[in-house]
């Protein structure tokens, strides 16, 4: 998920009572709900880099365990040296900050397997990648109900504070929020089934499919791009879990293409050796050039509407006698007919 979700959801954990266990709290929550992402430095090594050590230990089981330690240690030995509150509140718990540190880190990593770009987290005894594949990276409906949640409370106070009634408490707002979050989670869950089983009902091209994805919209939790793969192309096509099928005769057909020595010689570059190994539904294509060759290989996972730039791509140029030109990978390369 994006950041701004993450650190959402950490405000809503700690407004849901947390930040009345031990000093620091909302800090702690609001750190570590986004220090998995310290990985993020792996982009100074270029796009190939990033993709490689993105999600990586970080997002695992054993590296969140040790920055959520380090985490907590950290803010109680900063917040013993830190001035006394000027109001009275919770005492600093190191036991709360770690406990606080932990669940911060567990719920980012929790997040990121909800979508389709998926976490590793059992680094460094396997690279196996694992993914819900129901959550979009960004999604503007659970932006709406965490800042839903989080925004009414202080409304209502101040409404409250006209009219003189009782003042209101963020308690309550927060708590709307992630149990709001849980419900579309389960919606979509719901609706990710649905369209799996519309997909895996048909036949395509004369062949049953051998791999098949759904791969949610931003807004909508009912609308989905469909990839299916079978022995000779892949199939993208919208579906909708409140229609009662999908139709294959509207889908986008790729071919797979032949194997060719350029398509052997631009695989075993590094850069497509660590998308390969990222990517679930890698579609190359061959192109002759008047100076060799260009091989592109894109994850259908991310299949743009067409004539939008293609997204999680590969590029390899190749001479004639297939020796490397330039090698790149993108999260969003060029647009191509």
């Amino acid at each position: 998920m994006d950041n701004l979700t993450h650190s959402l959801t950490a405000l809503a954990l700690s407004q849901a009572g947390l930040n009345r266990k031990t000093r620091f709290a909302t800090l702690t929550l609001l750190v570590g709900a986004s220090l998995p992402d310290i990985d993020l430095v792996a982009t100074l090594g270029g796009g190939a880099t990033y993709l490689k050590y993105h999600r990586g230990i970080t997002h695992s089981i054993l590296g969140a365990a040790v920055l959520a330690t380090a985490l907590g240690a950290l803010i109680y030995f900063l917040g013993r040296k830190a001035p006394p509150a000027k109001k009275a509140g919770p005492p600093l718990d190191l036991r709360w900050l770690l406990a606080l540190s932990w669940i911060a880190l567990a719920s980012h990593v929790l997040m990121d397997f909800t979508n389709a770009y998926g976490i590793r987290p059992f680094l460094p005894f396997s690279a196996q990648w694992y993914s819900w594949d129901i959550m979009p990276i960004i999604d503007i409906l659970l932006w709406a109900l965490l800042i839903l949640g989080l925004a009414l409370p202080p409304l209502f106070r101040l409404i409250s504070e006209e009219v003189g009634a009782e003042k209101t408490k963020p308690r309550g707002g927060a708590i709307f929020a992630l149990c709001a979050m849980l419900a579309l989670w389960g919606v979509r869950d719901l609706a990710h089934r649905r369209v799996i089983g519309f997909l895996d009902s048909h036949i395509y091209g004369q062949e049953n499919p051998v791999q098949l994805g759904a791969f949610p919209s931003s807004v909508n939790p009912f609308s989905w791009n469909g990839v299916v793969e079978t022995d000779s192309a892949f199939y993208i096509l919208p579906a909708n879990a409140l229609d009662s099928d999908v139709d294959p005769e509207h889908a986008t057909v790729l071919h797979k293409p032949d194997p060719s020595p350029a398509l052997t010689a631009a695989s075993k570059t590094r850069t497509a050796q660590i998308f390969l190994d990222f990517a679930r539904f890698p579609w190359p294509n061959v192109e002759e050039t008047d100076n060799g060759f260009f091989v592109s290989i894109v994850d259908l996972r991310y299949a743009p509407p067409a004539g939008q730039p293609r997204a999680f791509v590969v590029e390899v140029e190749l001479d004639k006698n297939l020796r490397v030109l330039s090698e790149s990978f993108s999260f969003l390369g060029k647009a191509r007919p």
